[in-house]
């Protein structure tokens, strides 16, 4: 891998020029300097409790006292950035980017969303553009190929056509960049948008344009046609539904997701103060000696929201966590680890697809009002698709390093396969194999592996 390299002009018309061409590049470094400083007012304001100047001389009562307190002993593990990869690092990776040389659709730039089945989201069209760059990082390919790959998708992805003219559809059929439903199966208006999607999509948009300056100009043609701003009310994040052939506006995201992606927004300079807010819609529940962050808000109206490890290791690989994130990621990943110490099994628990109906689960820290539920997403039980996750394994013992995410890699290890790439995991119930591949496990495992390396994705330079 080679660090980019830097012209410099010898006279002002080309002084003029590069600085012509970089204005796109300066814009995004801007609005992500008023993104992470509007971080730190938030952190700020949240820990402002911590401050004996602000405290009044009667104690509150104990109801009153904001549910982050209960974080406030929760010691964050330190991160693993080693500098180097690790003795297998390098072949791990290969057997990631495997997958992505085999989904990627050469006309169109985008990726399948596992493998073979040519339909994909934002999500997972963001994940593949961080894999690109996790991909570049690692060496294993150039940066030529990498702005190659991303200007294609980017032509693709502006060409398309919108849900109603606003923003992109929920799914979109890879090789003919259709609007489609779950399905793959073309519909004319589509279903509407995803705000968590494309809010994960933005944040990868915001990664190209830091790690490749040159593609800062396709990126903004391609976020002028998305009128972002309907997803964004009042400092939330704002879904779009259909519902009696109506457009429905709902507020989207719950505790962990809902933040990730208002850092996401914030990167162009998106108001997103309600968004990352936990404590408005947070209680706490102890699994097993651990605080864990779960929403007060139901799911479909019904269910608990659940709470899973993905928007917590998406955070740290990316962004690099900040002070809250970072304890409630420690105790999701103490939790589990406390679970295989009592109980002997592996545990490592996130939102997995499976290779078998309903195809889609969250296996959760807590949910539907227990710790360690499986649930689908219309709130189903369905414990016996718990899932030794391959994403969050590799993740955590990149961000934290311990001898239990040692454990969990080792255990995983044997499962990647060189022609098609990493597979979900391993079911918990009988040790078979979940053998569904797909986009963003091998993206995970290709961040995780450029985070032992570099660091978050967003401070590294390919």
């Amino acid at each position: 891998m080679e660090a980019g390299q830097h012209r410099r002009g010898t006279n002002s018309m080309s002084f003029r020029s590069n600085l012509i061409k970089a204005r796109s590049h300066i814009t995004f470094l801007m609005a992500l300097g008023l993104g992470l400083t509007l971080v730190i007012f938030l952190e700020r304001t949240i820990d402002a409790r911590k401050d004996p100047s602000t405290e009044t001389a009667v104690t509150p009562p104990v109801e009153l006292q904001s549910p982050l307190a209960a974080f406030d002993d929760v010691t964050p593990l330190p991160l693993a950035v080693t500098g180097t990869s690790a003795k297998d690092d390098l072949a791990f990776a290969q057997i990631a980017w495997k997958y992505f040389e085999n989904n990627t659709h050469p006309e169109t730039g985008l990726v399948n969303s596992a493998d073979r089945y040519p339909s994909t989201t934002m999500w997972e069209t963001g994940s593949y553009f961080i894999a690109v760059i996790s991909a570049n990082l690692l060496g294993l390919i150039d940066k030529e190929e990498a702005e190659a790959r991303i200007s294609l998708a980017l032509k693709t992805l502006t060409q398309m056509r919108l849900f109603d003219d606003i923003l992109p559809n929920k799914a979109y059929n890879v090789q003919t960049g259709e609007l489609v439903d779950y399905g793959n199966r073309p519909v004319e208006r589509g279903l509407g948008w995803s705000a968590l999607d494309i809010a994960r999509m933005v944040g990868a948009l915001g990664q190209v344009q830091n790690s490749y300056p040159d593609l800062a100009p396709e990126v903004a043609v391609l976020l002028e046609k998305w009128d972002l701003a309907q997803m964004v009310t009042d400092g939330q994040l704002i879904g779009g539904n259909i519902a009696d052939d109506k457009l429905r506006r709902d507020q989207e995201g719950r505790v962990g997701y809902e933040q990730y992606a208002a850092k996401a927004m914030m990167l162009f300079g998106f108001d997103m103060f309600n968004a990352y807010r936990a404590e408005d819609h947070l209680m706490v529940k102890d699994v097993l000696g651990q605080p864990i962050p779960v929403d007060t808000r139901l799911h479909r109206n019904v269910t608990p929201a659940f709470t899973v490890s993905e928007p917590y290791i998406f955070d740290g690989l990316e962004f690099g966590f900040d002070a809250r994130s970072h304890r409630f990621a420690t105790a999701i990943y103490k939790a589990q680890e406390a679970r295989y110490n009592e109980t002997g099994v592996l545990t490592a628990v996130s939102e997995s697809h499976l290779d078998e109906a309903p195809y889609f689960v969250y296996s959760s820290i807590w949910g539907g009002g227990e710790p360690w539920a499986v649930m689908t997403f219309k709130g189903d039980r369905l414990d016996s698709k718990r899932t030794v996750t391959t994403k969050v394994a590799f993740a955590f013992d990149a961000l934290f390093g311990t001898d239990y995410s040692r454990e969990l890699v080792a255990a995983i290890a044997p499962l990647g396969d060189p022609e098609r790439g990493w597979p979900e995991g391993i079911y918990e119930i009988d040790g078979a194999t979940n053998a569904s591949i797909t986009t963003n496990t091998n993206a995970t495992v290709l961040a995780a592996l450029a985070f032992r390396v570099h660091g978050p994705v967003i401070h590294s330079e390919p």
